[in-house]
């Protein structure tokens, strides 16, 4: 089980990145958030098992078909039991 806290950087605001970020995640069986900055990045704390939060990050690193993702900030956090669902903040 991991825990990340990401920062998604590029155009990712208004491009539906959000609501890709929750189908990708409820897919995966990742539970946390995602929600827009008021600098333009996204944020996102998320929570699952080691090998579906891989290919998460992947996948929220390609992005959707109209965002262009430039950068992905990192950040391990320790395990929660707050989270039941994905949630578009």
């Amino acid at each position: 089980m991991q825990r990340r806290h990401l920062i998604v950087h590029g155009h990712v605001q208004g491009v539906g990145f959000r609501w890709f970020t929750q189908r990708t995640a409820l897919r995966l069986k990742i539970y946390g958030w995602v929600r827009n900055r008021a600098d333009g990045t996204v944020e996102i704390d998320a929570q699952g098992e080691t090998q579906a939060m891989k290919r998460f990050v992947k996948k929220i690193h390609q992005g959707n078909i109209r965002s262009k993702v430039v950068q992905l900030d990192e950040q391990i956090k320790s395990i929660t039991d707050e989270f039941y669902t994905f949630e578009v903040r």
